[in-house]
């Protein structure tokens, strides 16, 4: 007889990743949205030259720019993370996947947030 404790464990951990990945999409389209209607399709004409300056210039710009970084990497590893699980080999090793995931999610927060920081527009 199959150890439940155990399966219902890995259900729940699964569904923990499947709505991780449900809410940064939902959150991801949101800001793509944003993106897409002030970088590409404005209903302005835009000065490439000058439109980052501006926008890394603006604190409002930059939370969204660091909030739409945190979405991606999130939805990115747990897509990673669940593609990788798949696999039957590298099951054993999910807690060490796990792990790397969030490291390189943490370092790779921390080194887009310091870099969308340190902009400072010309003046």
């Amino acid at each position: 007889m199959p150890d439940l404790r155990n399966m219902n464990d890995f259900v729940e951990d699964y569904m923990r990743v499947f709505q991780m990945q449900r809410v940064s999409a939902i959150a991801l389209l949101i800001f793509l949205g944003i993106h897409m209607a002030v970088m590409h399709y404005p209903p302005w004409e835009i000065d490439f030259s000058k439109v980052v300056a501006e926008r890394l210039g603006n604190p409002i710009w930059k939370a969204i720019d660091i909030g739409f970084l945190f979405f991606v990497l999130m939805h990115a590893l747990a897509g990673s993370y669940v593609v990788l699980t798949d696999i039957q080999r590298v099951n054993t090793f999910k807690r060490v996947l796990a792990g790397a995931a969030i490291v390189l999610g943490i370092v790779a927060f921390i080194y887009g947030t310091m870099t969308i920081m340190a902009f400072h527009p010309p003046v």
